[in-house]
């Protein structure tokens, strides 16, 4: 495919390839093409459809290459390529007040997640890692938080790791849980600013609970946030949706297939999934592979993984004296 920008300007030329074409070399290994060029022509070889894509992407970047392109960037692009049409993004999503301007759902399904955390009270968000689910919850809480909605944010998250138990950790409580709610914080600190959310934490806007601790309260006017929540057991599960108050959000997200807990332990968020499917006031967003917000490899590694799982089931399993009798 050929495709040739206009006008032709070095300079936004050199802003859209990036150092060395590292720009163009990320959409190669995301699309699985080859692109050449000679100043403002371009030749793109490899499947069809991914070379449309690829043409369509160099095309809406190099519209606003005046300044330069970094890698982020890029593969937000390719996120979003083909997947939200540019109208949804911003007739079909909320605006979210948070320090990060550009944030908006990339895919539908992050579209409508968004959404369902405006809409309802309790939100389940499912899938695999890097769809967003745990960074659009806590852009919600801060948004919440910002609009004067909620009086608190609670980060509640399962103390399953490694076969560590709580005691054993050094400190305080809130030391003890640290790690475990460390995604949280990354995802606090980037959306509200290090010191806002340190001020939040002084006042108590902010407060950390491993799930454990929820027992025996209820939580009024609160957005509250279950992390890792296929950690925990059935009995958890219902114990953290009883905590629900009176003016208070709940968003669980969790993926199924990283489930930690002891063999023979069922996982709560798998069995939330049916007994509450049929619940009003109770939304299910259920994300995919093609949903991850990261680098464009970590899509690949789970489209890999689930062929690989697929295959591995598929497999005729050889049973005691199949070869008897044979040489």
């Amino acid at each position: 495919m050929e495709l040739t920008l206009q006008p032709e300007d070095n300079l936004r030329l050199s802003n859209l390839c990036g150092a060395l074409d590292e720009n163009l070399k990320q959409i190669e290994d995301a699309l699985d093409i080859t692109i050449s060029r000679r100043s403002g022509h371009f030749r793109l070889s490899g499947d069809p459809t991914n070379t449309r894509l690829a043409a369509q992407l160099l095309e809406n970047f190099y519209e606003r290459a005046k300044n330069p392109i970094g890698l982020e960037e890029i593969q937000l692009g390719l996120v979003e390529l083909d997947r939200l049409a540019p109208e949804q993004v911003s007739t079909a999503m909320p605006t979210l007040m948070t320090r990060r301007q550009d944030l908006h759902g990339r895919t539908p399904r992050q579209v409508s997640y968004l959404q369902q955390i405006q809409d309802f009270d309790i939100t389940f968000g499912i899938g695999p890692a890097g769809t967003g689910k745990t960074y659009l919850a806590v852009a919600s809480a801060i948004d919440a938080m910002t609009r004067d909605r909620v009086k608190r944010i609670v980060l509640v998250r399962p103390a399953v790791e490694a076969g560590e138990r709580l005691g054993f950790l050094p400190g305080d409580l809130a030391q003890k849980v640290d790690p475990y709610l460390r995604p949280l914080y990354d995802a606090l600190y980037d959306l509200a600013g290090y010191d806002t959310v340190n001020k939040m934490f002084e006042r108590g806007a902010i407060e950390v609970a491993p799930l454990a601790y929820m027992r025996g309260r209820t939580l009024n006017q609160s957005f509250i946030i279950l992390d890792e929540a296929q950690n925990t057991t059935p009995e958890q599960m219902k114990m953290f949706l009883t905590r629900i108050g009176f003016g208070t959000k709940a968003v669980i997200t969790g993926d199924v297939t990283q489930i930690d807990l002891g063999r023979g332990q069922k996982s709560g968020l798998v069995e939330a999934q049916k007994v509450l499917k049929d619940v009003r006031g109770i939304a299910f967003t259920q994300f995919l592979s093609d949903d991850v917000v990261r680098h464009p490899l970590v899509q690949k590694i789970i489209n890999a993984y689930e062929r690989y799982d697929s295959d591995k089931h598929a497999q005729p399993v050889t049973q005691p004296g199949d070869n008897a009798g044979k040489a």
